[in-house]
């Protein structure tokens, strides 16, 4: 038996992974990878690098992806709570366009798996996040891709008024400001 379960979402390929967690009066102990335990529950994944941010509340990463050299992303929040997204942006995919979302914290100990094809973004919703991501690709800058958080024709619900967020509270970088919608980036394909 696997110490990780693969539970499956609305969008095939995309999945939430719950890690078997040990507790006590001490605190608590969990694998958040391992190679083996991930074939198990068939996830034959091969990370090449890991990244860490902290955001504060409000901060919105996204949606961001690699137009080459695309990465799978197993992701999780070590400190706070996030909204996380993963958009489907395989073409011949049913889904395409489409998004499902998580709330990932240091709580719930979650981890949510967005393999290659898709955007990736997320919300701080408490004071001070701390974010972990296995990729499996490299970053490359260049391929360095992205499209609007509010897009209207992904429509993600991110779940603000809950957390005592606004749009105008979100806090983003200047090129995050500037993604063109998916119709638009798919006009300059």
């Amino acid at each position: 038996m696997s110490k990780f379960k693969k539970i499956s979402t609305p969008i095939k390929d995309l999945y939430i992974i719950e890690p078997t967690v040990f507790s006590d009066h001490r605190g608590f102990f969990m694998e958040s990878y391992n190679k083996k335990e991930f074939a198990e529950i068939d996830l034959n994944l091969n990370f090449v690098q890991d990244n860490h941010s902290k955001s504060e509340k409000g901060t919105l990463r996204g949606l961001h992806f690699q137009t080459k050299h695309a990465q799978g992303k197993l992701v999780r929040a070590v400190k706070g709570t996030v909204y996380d997204v993963g958009v489907d942006l395989r073409k011949n995919s049913d889904t395409y366009g489409e998004y499902f979302g998580i709330v990932l914290s240091e709580e719930n100990k979650k981890m949510f798996y967005i393999p290659e094809g898709f955007a990736h973004g997320f919300v701080a919703l408490s004071d001070e996040v701390e974010f972990l991501y296995k990729a499996t690709d490299y970053y490359h800058p260049e391929y360095d891709a992205g499209v609007a958080w509010n897009d209207p024709d992904i429509d993600i619900d991110w779940p603000l008024e809950r957390f005592n967020l606004t749009e105008a509270d979100l806090l983003l970088s200047d090129k995050d400001k500037e993604l063109p919608t998916l119709k638009e980036y798919n006009k300059g394909d």
